[in-house]
């Protein structure tokens, strides 16, 4: 959905997707089981019609048939191949397909309405969760764990409820009322994989224990949160944890390994220690 920069629509048609309408919601509360969509909708004070007809639901798949068809093959006769252009070119589309396909409305008054000062476009076009703060001031979400600067606005927060604002280029806040609250993170998908981290055979055994365990553990987001694909910049991405951590790999030394189960010096070592250990006894 594309909003004009001076005016919001009176309301918006649809039918009765998932995406605009909640089966669950409550006939107390307006805003429980909204949808993304319909939160936004809501937000922006813009009210959603699904339709209910049969005839209406065809109306509004004859009209997304023809914008997926002819739109793909616009931009392609215009050789554009970029996000970037596909919405420089979106405001000439629509403008020559409404000359082309609109038809004159009955009552010719204009219903769009200015956005109030109260109502943040860029706040609401974008994914919203409700989190609850430990008592340590951390929440979790997407499977990285955010951990708030103990401020003097957060410290109170502790086991009260926060939203985080997911933004499509790949901003996250996390906002208490209208200010946004500073944070660190922590990753909890980081790996951390055996040949970056260390080449001593002594300790092989054991990083080979760890590097089965990671590799039965699934190294994914949540299913539920977004798919991310059209950002390059985002806090999402499985990261190693050494590189991230600022661990450079080490070379080797030239010439042989040394072998230090057969090496004379820590054999006498070893011996002494077990000799001061039976003298103490």
């Amino acid at each position: 959905m594309a909003l004009p920069s001076a005016a919001k629509p009176l309301a918006f048609y649809s039918d009765k997707h998932g995406v605009f309408r909640s089966t669950h919601a409550s006939e107390k509360d307006r805003t429980s089981g909204l949808t993304q969509f319909g939160r936004a909708l809501y937000e922006l004070n813009i009210d959603i019609i699904c339709a209910n007809t049969p005839q209406a639901k065809g109306r509004v798949e004859r009209a997304n048939q023809t914008l997926q068809d002819r739109l793909v093959k616009e931009l392609r006769l215009h050789g554009i191949d970029t996000i970037e252009a596909a919405n420089l070119y979106a405001l000439e589309f629509i403008a020559d397909f409404n000359t082309r396909f609109g038809k004159e409305p009955r009552n010719p008054k204009d219903m769009h309405r200015p956005l109030a000062d109260h109502e943040n476009l860029d706040g609401a076009m974008c994914r919203k969760e409700v989190r609850t703060l430990s008592q340590s001031l951390t929440l979790r979400y997407d499977k990285v764990l955010f951990i708030l600067d103990p401020t003097d606005l957060s410290r109170p927060l502790a086991g009260k409820k926060v939203v985080v604002c997911d933004h499509p280029d790949g901003r996250l806040e996390i906002m208490h009322e209208s200010y946004a609250l500073p944070y660190k993170t922590f990753d909890t998908l980081r790996s951390v994989h055996r040949s970056v981290v260390v080449e001593n055979k002594r300790l092989d055994d054991m990083l080979s224990v760890v590097a089965e365990m990671q590799a039965g553990r699934k190294q994914q987001r949540s299913k539920s949160g977004p798919r991310r694909t059209g950002q390059t910049d985002h806090m999402f991405g499985i990261r190693d944890g050494s590189q991230s951590n600022g661990y450079q790999k080490r070379g080797r030394k030239p010439g042989r390994r040394t072998d230090f189960m057969n090496d004379p010096e820590v054999i006498a070592k070893r011996q002494k220690a077990l000799a001061r250990m039976e003298a103490a006894e």
